[in-house]
């Protein structure tokens, strides 16, 4: 029986992730029954969401008839821009199942081509230690989005619980007072209200999480195969040509250098179906978190209550780490593809003739044209894209306290 693919193993890993957002990984959808099958608790948590952010907008609105203040007005900003996000990260990853399905069967022959090759120990070495740094980034983030999960849905029944203990009054407090603006100020209605937005909130960082961290898995394991394909290309042209002063046999070469060549192919065209997957969510991801890690920000800096400080951090760190690792498994990828050429360059090239010499100069040279991905064509996703997202959101905040401070 053949063993587990790696690929398949980390996918398992997201299977909790996909399953209770009700977000299709590879399941075949040819008939109504399927879609009733497959989509009925998508469906569902999608219409919790929108009906969460529907609220939301509501209570922005009625703020500013009522005059509010700017802190009350935006308290809800972060959470319906989180919110959206989640949303547009399905809606994609629906119109895009078939090109995802693509992408992990290619994945999957990748993987499989490189198991049926010769065992190395340095092969394994980047495996491990690429496949090793996912699970730990994965692990630490579940850990962060459950806590997360913790804080804001039990704030407010511990604040409930202290002035109760103070004043034995009972208050009636949610994680967001917005849906007291449609329902009634009423006990009768708050368990619901309190459940509905534990529902809400869950399903928004489920979804973003099932579609960010099956991102990390793509570029991780593209990175992956770059690597391998560096390990190769590097030793294409064999030590014995040194040892024993003879040119190798270019028949032999030939055959190396086409299978090589189509694994380059085939990892290019790989991140080309990354990129139209997740290029249009990742345009509106970084125009988002630069208004989040903005009014968050600013918020911390104005407010003095300790519980929305807490809270408004919260959200702040959410943001940041949700595009920093967005940015960086990106860059990680977009380096790995690009040190090829490098790989190409430390052969043995020189001990070739003129035409096998002229052969990887053209992958070189191919190379040195790095497989990126980007925001719908507006900027590349890599680090540097990360710290302009973070000068985007300091103008935003300095304007904001130009104008707040007046």
């Amino acid at each position: 029986m053949p063993k587990q693919l790696l690929l398949d193993k980390s996918l398992d890993k997201l299977g909790v992730l996909f399953r209770y957002s009700g977000i299709n990984l590879e399941k075949d959808i040819v008939s109504p029954m399927d879609t009733i099958k497959h989509r009925w608790l998508y469906a569902l948590n999608n219409f919790c969401v929108v009906t969460a952010e529907m609220v939301g907008i509501y209570y922005i609105i009625d703020g500013i008839i009522k005059g509010k203040s700017f802190i009350e007005v935006t308290s809800v900003a972060p959470c319906l821009t989180f919110s959206l996000l989640a949303l547009i990260k399905c809606m994609y990853h629906h119109m895009y199942e078939k090109q995802i399905k693509e992408l992990i069967n290619l994945l999957r022959d990748l993987e499989r081509k490189e198991n049926d090759r010769e065992e190395c120990a340095d092969k394994q070495e980047i495996i491990d230690e690429e496949a090793g740094f996912l699970n730990k980034v994965i692990n630490v983030l579940y850990v962060l989005n459950c806590c997360m999960i913790v804080v804001f849905d039990m704030t407010p029944i511990v604040l409930i619980a202290v002035k109760y203990y103070k004043t034995k009054q009972f208050e009636m407090l949610l994680p967001y007072l917005d849906v007291f603006t449609i329902i009634p100020y009423k006990l009768a209605y708050w368990p619901v209200a309190y459940f509905y937005q534990i529902w809400s909130e869950v399903m928004v960082l489920l979804s973003m999480a099932a579609a960010d961290y099956l991102f990390f898995t793509y570029c991780t394991y593209i990175r992956i195969q770059f690597r391998l394909l560096q390990y190769e290309f590097e030793r294409i042209i064999p030590e014995r040509s040194i040892s024993k002063g003879e040119r190798f046999d270019e028949a032999e070469f030939r055959d190396k250098f086409r299978e090589l060549v189509q694994w380059h192919q085939d990892l290019i065209r790989s991140t080309i179906i990354l990129d139209f997957i997740y290029s249009k969510s990742t345009l509106f991801n970084f125009m988002s978190s630069s208004l989040v890690i903005c009014l968050t920000g600013f918020n911390v800096t104005i407010v003095s209550d300790l519980v929305t400080i807490v809270t408004f951090l919260t959200f702040l760190s959410l943001a940041l780490m949700q595009v920093f690792f967005l940015c960086f498994f990106a860059d990680l990828m977009m380096s790995a593809s690009f040190e090829v050429s490098n790989a190409v360059y430390n052969c043995k090239w020189y001990l070739s003739s003129t035409q096998v010499g002229k052969q990887l100069l053209l992958v070189q040279t191919r190379a040195q044209e790095p497989c990126k991905l980007t925001a719908y064509g507006f900027a590349d996703v890599n680090l540097k894209a990360f710290m302009r997202v973070l000068s985007s959101a300091w103008s935003y905040f300095a304007l904001l306290q130009t104008v707040y401070g007046r």
